[in-house]
């Protein structure tokens, strides 16, 4: 059975991002980098909803292969190897190694937890508030750099209540805090 992990890069007050979309966050440096780099390796495939699928699109360029650092390069490699399947009634089309789903969210996670073995990434706060609702969230993953951009979009959706057992934290390069956490009960 697959294991859906919710994993997102915060500020300390809790925001993915500023109001205006603008990510706000520092650029992973080549050490944290690389912690990403190896998660993505792990992973059996993405779930991404069309603003966080159309933001991680930067990394299908070919240019990212030949014009990047190692680090981002070997990023770009995996990010395209691994299968993403995107939540979007407005895209009409994905790229290379994606699938679109514009019906139900919450079906086609069941589905895929049933029939999937491994880690699953998830991405975007909007499809995780549903997916959370839904109880389909294993795993919570909140990357806490030493910022804070005083509003924007959260990592919670505001409202969403969830009780939430500690798995562990773990310091990481740049100052990052990694926070885990699974539903409680």
């Amino acid at each position: 059975m697959a294991r859906i992990v919710y994993s997102m890069l915060t500020s300390l007050d809790g925001y993915i991002a500023r109001s205006n979309g603008d990510i706000g966050l520092p650029v992973p440096e080549a050490e944290l980098h690389q912690h990403f780099n190896d998660m993505m390796r792990q992973a059996s495939a993405v779930l991404a909803g069309r603003r966080m699928y159309e933001t991680m699109r930067f990394w299908d360029s070919p240019e990212r292969e030949t014009g990047a650092t190692e680090v981002e390069r070997d990023f770009a490699h995996a990010w395209r190897e691994t299968p993403k399947i995107v939540f979007s009634t407005t895209l009409r089309q994905v790229g290379l190694n994606a699938r679109l789903v514009d019906g139900d969210a919450e079906d086609a996670v069941r589905s895929l937890k049933a029939q999937a073995d491994g880690l699953v990434i998830l991405g975007g706060a909007d499809l995780a508030a549903s997916l959370a609702r839904a109880g389909l969230i294993d795993e919570y993953r909140l990357y806490m750099h030493p910022v804070v951009l005083g509003g924007g979009k959260p990592y919670f959706e505001s409202g969403l209540s969830l009780a939430l057992t500690p798995l562990g934290t773990q310091s990481l390069p740049q100052g990052v805090t990694l926070l885990r956490y699974a539903p409680a009960g």
